[in-house]
């Protein structure tokens, strides 16, 4: 599957987006829970620098995609952490 680049002109989420990537490719890669699951708390601190950016507008469809897109990352996240609660 190839996936499209997010079209987002925010430097903030042009700053972070190499990171995040770089995350979601080392839970990729990993096979244990626990290690999948110490990479989803690096994922969601990443992401929870986009959601609680200051430069933030309701009216910025850059704005809004930026949020949507860090809220389903951090979500993910969120769900493999859980994972390692019940291993």
């Amino acid at each position: 599957m190839n996936e499209k680049e997010p079209k987002i002109t925010c430097p903030i989420f042009r700053k972070q987006e190499p990171a995040i990537k770089a995350v979601t490719g080392n839970i990729n890669r990993v096979s244990g829970v626990k290690e999948k699951a110490r990479w989803a708390e690096e994922l969601k601190k990443e992401t929870d620098v986009l959601l609680s950016c200051q430069d933030y507008d309701e009216n910025s469809s850059d704005c809004k995609n930026c949020r949507f897109i860090a809220n389903v990352r951090k979500k993910t996240a969120e769900l493999i952490i859980k994972t390692k609660k019940l291993v």
